[in-house]
């Protein structure tokens, strides 16, 4: 499997059956494990990926940091240009997303994950030149300004979102964190071979002859005496297929 840049392979099972519902021979419930372990962790990190307005962004002046996000400039006195007047507020870029709030209402504000953004540049506007940040069309296609002042800070703020866009780009964050636990032992390092069993099967020539006799045990007359030699005496004829060493074993 080819990940794309960002993506990490948590899981790997085989032998998962199909939905036609056929039973296959090997299975697990880490497949159940796996899939809402992940699904449970993407929907509770969407601040990395999602565009937010008016979020609980800021606490005690800071900036709410995200697992792995780093503040790499704070830039005070920028306005956000949505309104006709514009609102006083204070930047933040972080390798993760940009953030803007209000000085005097901190939750009007806005965060913009780097994967959301679909160009950032410098424009003329009513105000002077502004950054301005469009987002891409299923976040909303939001166009906002940003006036920083002056012109060089104003500068070196967009070149430094677009180097940080750019390392973003190429090793995303998508806030998805797990631990490798123990990784589980394929199915054919537990499978276990079947030990011998500890019998010694007969040869079919060889004959129950106590069954044989048992089952005889209703016969109407006795066979003709016959004299042998191994017991100097005569005694009844013996079955066909048996001998006299056999039923001694019986006996015995």
């Amino acid at each position: 499997m080819k990940t794309r840049p960002g993506e990490v392979l948590i899981d790997c099972l085989d032998s998962i059956e199909d939905t036609k519902g056929n039973n296959g021979d090997r299975g697990s419930p880490r497949l159940f494990t796996s899939v809402i372990a992940v699904h449970r962790a993407y929907e509770t990190s969407k601040m990395f990926r999602d565009l937010k307005l008016r979020a609980a962004l800021i606490q005690n002046k800071q900036l709410r940091l995200l697992p792995r996000e780093q503040v790499y400039d704070k830039i005070n006195g920028v306005w956000n240009l949505s309104s006709d007047q514009g609102n006083l507020g204070t930047f933040f870029i972080t390798n993760v997303r940009i953030v803007w709030h209000a000085n005097m209402n901190e939750s009007f504000n806005v965060s913009i994950p780097y994967l959301q953004i679909w160009s950032i540049r410098i424009r003329d506007s009513k105000f002077g030149l502004a950054l301005v940040i469009e987002s891409s069309r299923q976040s909303g296609g939001y166009v906002l300004g940003f006036k920083i002042d002056p012109v060089d800070k104003l500068q070196d703020a967009l070149k430094e979102i677009n180097s940080l866009h750019k390392v973003y780009s190429a090793n995303p964050i998508f806030g998805v964190d797990f631990e490798m636990e123990e990784k589980p032992q394929p199915l054919e390092e537990l499978t276990v071979e079947q030990p011998p069993d500890d019998v010694e099967i007969e040869p079919d020539d060889q004959t129950d002859a106590f069954t044989a006799y048992f089952a005889d045990g209703n016969k109407q007359q006795d066979r003709e005496p016959v004299f042998s030699e191994d017991l100097g005496l005569a005694v009844e004829k013996l079955k066909d297929g048996f001998t006299l060493q056999g039923l001694w074993e019986v006996m015995g």
